[in-house]
């Protein structure tokens, strides 16, 4: 096997604009962060605060600085296998627009440099998650070809502090700076809260898949072009 099938999958950044700061590290198999992940993350901390959480398998905290959004990630990092630390101070005194959009185009080029050249990899992925009533379908493609088409269906003004019309275009900023195809569509349910969950985690689920490692295709490009760039 390769040294590049063996290497680790993960990235660390920071992005910083007058709009927001963030700080991203991740690793798509769990495990540790980089030794290059920004130390404002704490990542040792990871007990601390409602989207946080430890085990032996993963590191997950997360504070973009609403409560709702904190809450999705959480459940995207969780269900795709990720280890995950992300902080984010935005100008949230104008609205929650600057923050949910940076933070998720932040994640999507975190997921994008931590997969590198996808290659003795699944690249599709699909799966179906529920939330007590409501149903969710995601479908992605490690494409190189972002594009998303999202219908979650959601019917309140905000969810906690976030407005629900963040949550379709934060899966497309991600999809975007991921450099994925992604389509996620709510078929059922009567809460927002639920509909919204239920989506994030269906599409956390055709993550984990897309991105499994299939023994006996290490260094195989999964396309009939012989290439997934552009």
């Amino acid at each position: 096997m390769s040294s590049q099938q063996n290497a680790p999958r993960w990235a660390a950044f920071a992005r910083d604009t007058n709009e927001t700061k963030i700080q991203v590290a991740i690793n798509l198999d769990g495990g540790s962060f980089p030794p290059e992940t920004d130390p404002r993350l704490q990542v040792d901390s990871a007990t601390e605060g409602h989207a946080s959480q430890s085990t032996k398998s993963q590191t997950i905290k997360i504070n973009t600085g609403i409560g709702f959004l904190d809450h999705m990630l959480h459940a995207l990092a969780k269900h795709a296998g990720w280890s995950l630390a992300l902080a984010c101070k935005g100008d949230l005194w104008i609205d929650d627009h600057h923050t949910a959009e940076d933070v998720c185009i932040s994640l999507g080029y975190a997921f994008a440099k931590a997969l590198g050249t996808p290659t003795g990899l699944a690249r599709f992925g699909s799966a179906y998650a529920p939330l007590d009533e409501a149903l969710s379908r995601a479908v992605v493609d490690l494409s190189n070809r972002p594009y998303a088409v999202v219908d979650l269906g959601l019917r309140r003004e905000k969810i906690g502090d976030l407005s629900t019309e963040m949550l379709p275009h934060c899966l497309q900023s991600f999809a975007q700076a991921a450099r994925i195809t992604l389509h996620v569509d709510c078929l059922r349910g009567d809460n927002d809260h639920h509909r919204a969950e239920s989506a994030f985690k269906a599409l956390a689920v055709a993550l984990r898949q897309a991105t499994s490692k299939v023994a006996g295709r290490e260094g195989e490009v999964p396309s009939t072009k012989g290439t997934l760039s552009v």
